[in-house]
């Protein structure tokens, strides 16, 4: 679990690295638990991110496999 002590909040977490290998839909799930009001973007693994930071904006990158989106690097605040 990882929690952020810097300027996104104190005590809030910003990462999810026990949602990688799941399916997107259930990470969302887990992710909007902790983050209610997080701003979820499902990206490809090889899609550039944005430069800019916002304390609600959560990347999660997947590769498909069989058919089904799967998370694949851990997601976190950007």
């Amino acid at each position: 679990m990882s929690w952020s002590y810097n300027n996104i909040g104190f005590g809030k977490k910003t990462s999810w690295p026990e949602v990688v290998g799941m399916p997107t839909d259930e990470a969302e799930k887990i992710i909007r638990k902790d983050k209610p009001d997080a701003i979820i973007i499902v990206k490809p693994i090889d899609s550039p991110m944005f430069l800019d930071r916002w304390i609600n904006r959560v990347h999660i990158f997947v590769s498909t496999v069989d058919g089904v989106p799967l998370v694949t690097l851990t997601p976190r605040v950007e």
